[in-house]
């Protein structure tokens, strides 16, 4: 079974990728990764908080508001809270470079254009083989339109492009108001592939003691169903490279991904619990699915059920949406 496929020009052996997690940060854990079936890694994320907090542009991000509520002053946490800085994140970057023969992805997250690009260039230098940008920009105030969402991911795209010569991608919110038209004013931009999605974590409140708390869950499959269709959707209209992250779990969910489009599946999840056994599964299932189905290639199912080649490009679109709502078989209980 010929498992091979093409990520931002690199090429690789599977199309199970280790999408930016704490896995990353243990160089025993990568090589068992590799060993089970991860063709790439993306490393976790290196903050922009972290690097630099000190310019002035990111202080209007991490500061604007904070005098109007005292809660807000714990929106971002402090440097000092995080246990890897910058310069231990490269020096192991480098060593993932020696300790597997995958390629080795840097992972940005922030939000300025002028904080990321001196450690986008020493993640190249460091031996990266292309960086993922995350940008996390959750407009709060209403004088913030989608214009301004839109080019504060343009700027930071461009600003790195001009800085590298490794391939970028951009990991994307699911929330733009025309996601196919930013997908293409990105890839016009620079954008090697796009990632989708983010998940931006959401906080709950405490009611007892009248405080926001940040919360953390993992994904399940259904949440696989967002990016699925959305890849779907913008794979006729894209040239870049697209990965699917959230909600992969099985080779099953793999599959999905790839017959809609993907080049490759990013998990997470799934291997914070299962570890490299899980991904052995995924890897295993990906291929009695192919198995079944009849396809002896990646390359081959890649696109299949794309919205363009799809026989029923309507369930992609709201034409569905009633289907979907009259098929509920709901009756009414009587007393």
């Amino acid at each position: 079974m010929d498992l091979f496929t093409a990520y931002m020009g690199l090429k690789l052996r599977t199309p199970l990728v280790l999408s930016a997690s704490p896995l990353s940060r243990d160089t025993d854990t990568v090589k068992r990764m590799v060993d089970a079936g991860a063709s790439a890694v993306v490393m976790w994320s290196l903050f922009e908080e972290q690097i630099a907090h000190e310019e002035s542009e990111l202080e209007h991000y991490l500061e604007y508001g904070t005098e109007r509520f005292a809660e807000s002053l714990t929106y971002f946490p402090h440097v000092s809270q995080y246990k890897t800085g910058p310069e231990q994140y490269l020096d192991h970057l480098s060593a993932l470079k020696e300790a597997v023969d995958v390629p080795v992805i840097g992972s940005l997250n922030g939000v300025s254009a002028g904080g990321w690009i001196s450690y986008a260039r020493r993640m190249q230098d460091a031996g990266a083989d292309a960086l993922e940008l995350n940008v996390y920009f959750l407009p709060t105030s209403p004088d913030a339109t989608s214009e301004t969402v839109e080019d504060a991911y343009l700027a930071v795209l461009r600003a790195v492009k001009s800085a590298v010569d490794i391939p970028v991608a951009m990991k994307l919110s699911p929330y733009f108001s025309a996601t196919t038209a930013m997908a293409r004013k990105l890839e016009q931009a620079g954008a090697d592939a796009l990632v989708l999605f983010n998940r931006f974590y959401q906080p709950d409140i405490d009611v007892d003691n009248l405080e926001a708390v940040p919360t953390l869950e993992l994904s399940r499959p259904y949440d696989s169903r967002l990016p699925m269709r959305w890849i779907s959707i913008l794979r006729p209209h894209l040239q870049c490279s697209l990965a699917a992250t959230t909600g992969i779990h099985t080779g099953g969910d793999a599959a999905k991904m790839l017959l809609a489009g993907a080049d490759v599946t990013m998990l997470c999840s799934a291997l914070l619990t299962g570890g490299d056994k899980r991904l052995a599964a995924v890897k295993a299932e990906l291929t009695e699915v192919m198995e079944r189905v009849g396809y002896e290639s990646v390359s081959q199912m890649k696109g299949v059920m794309s919205h363009a080649k799809s026989a029923e490009p309507g369930a992609f679109e709201r034409a569905n949406y009633m289907k979907a709502l009259n098929s509920f078989g709901w009756t009414p209980t009587r007393e």
